[in-house]
């Protein structure tokens, strides 16, 4: 603390404050925090389609993985000559061994999924990322925003 002298000799306290160690501190935490914060953020990587786009044409085949509102998970192929293709119902728990030997998902690394609304997140979250583990790079959602994909039959996948 400085201290200035006074004609009769004695020390007065000098009444001025240093801000210049604490803008040093706050500019020093301002960069720790821009630096990090972009690291913070985590999660499976995802290309969103818009609601309001137009139909895609299916050029290829496609995988579509569906899961409805009782987290039943439906996987069928669609594309130009697949089109009556049926889905099949695969229990959760061979999910990541089905994904993993499809041969779409091998040669295109690429899936389609269509959830319910009224399925949880951590759900869809959880199929995600086994998509993610079966080797798929890149995930579509689709989306229904004029309610027009029907409901269709589903046959279990049958066990090896």
């Amino acid at each position: 603390m400085g201290m200035t002298s006074n004609r009769g000799g004695g020390r007065v306290p000098l009444s001025e404050i240093n801000v210049t160690p604490m803008v040093d501190v706050i500019l020093v935490l301002l960069v720790v925090f821009m630096v990090t914060a972009p690291l913070m953020t985590a999660g499976i990587e995802v290309d969103l389609p818009r609601a309001d786009a137009p139909d895609m044409a299916l050029e290829t085949e496609k995988l579509l993985l569906v899961i409805d509102e009782d987290e039943r998970v439906w996987l069928r192929t669609v594309g130009t000559d697949r089109t009556g293709d049926e889905p099949a119902v695969i229990p959760y728990e061979r999910l990541l061994e089905v994904l993993s030997t499809n041969a779409v998902i091998r040669d295109t690394h690429e899936l389609y999924v269509q959830a319910d609304e009224d399925v949880s997140y951590g759900f869809v979250a959880r199929v995600l990322a086994l998509a993610r583990q079966a080797g798929v790079e890149s995930l579509g959602l689709v989306t229904d925003p004029r309610g027009e994909i029907p409901a269709t039959p589903a046959r279990p996948v049958e066990e090896p």
